[in-house]
């Protein structure tokens, strides 16, 4: 099968948004924050494991397109996943536990047009 190309409206993408204030006012390490990415977005293909699109991001394993997006606090990332529950757009926001502190989360694979609008407001992770 081949993959679909970066221009492709029908591109697959799993967008991951993380608190950038972890990093850069909280000091936490650069290596347990992406654990926090790479643990919601191996959740939310978890949760979707059966989802067609989902089977097709993984059927073309050597072309994943991932985005990953910061948000710049805790409120601006559970405001983010309300507004993607209240959209129908399926995700997981990633709690850290014991803390039970939400530290990002990871939008099942989708067209990338489908939910993009929603993330606009979001730049690329720094």
């Amino acid at each position: 099968m081949a993959a679909a190309g970066a221009g492709s409206p029908n591109r697959l993408v799993q967008y991951v948004v993380v608190r950038s204030d972890l990093v850069h006012k909280l000091s936490w390490p650069l290596g347990a924050v992406i654990t926090q990415a790479c643990h919601a977005a191996t959740a939310a293909i978890h949760l979707h494991y059966e989802d067609p699109d989902t089977q097709r991001y993984l059927a073309e394993l050597d072309s994943m397109h991932k985005v990953v997006l910061g948000a710049p606090d805790e409120a601006a990332l559970c405001s983010l996943s309300d507004v993607l529950t209240q959209a129908g757009v399926a995700h997981k926001l990633w709690v850290e536990q014991p803390e039970n502190t939400p530290t990002c989360l990871a939008l099942k694979p989708c067209p990338k047009e489908a939910v993009q609008p929603l993330l606009r407001k979001f730049k690329l992770f720094k």
